[in-house]
């Protein structure tokens, strides 16, 4: 689900994804808020939000750290 939020203020801290790249591009953020982790493009600035359910954020990044999608 994609909702527009504005400038939102996650309730935990916004934290980069370690795959982003130096050059300030390519850039993700999630926060936690609840029982959704919020995921947004950090070029988007806080306008436009991904809100997913903590257990589909967590099977995803075990999926990506498994090396999804190379070896499905």
């Amino acid at each position: 689900m994609n909702v527009d939020l504005g400038d939102i203020e996650a309730p935990g801290p916004w934290v980069k994804s370690s795959y982003s790249n130096g050059a300030g591009g390519e850039c993700v953020e999630c926060a936690p808020a609840g029982e959704q982790v919020l995921v947004r493009d950090t070029k988007l600035g806080g306008t436009s939000v991904a809100t997913i359910t903590s257990p589909a954020w967590h099977a995803f990044a075990d999926a990506v750290r498994r090396g999804w999608p190379e070896h499905l």
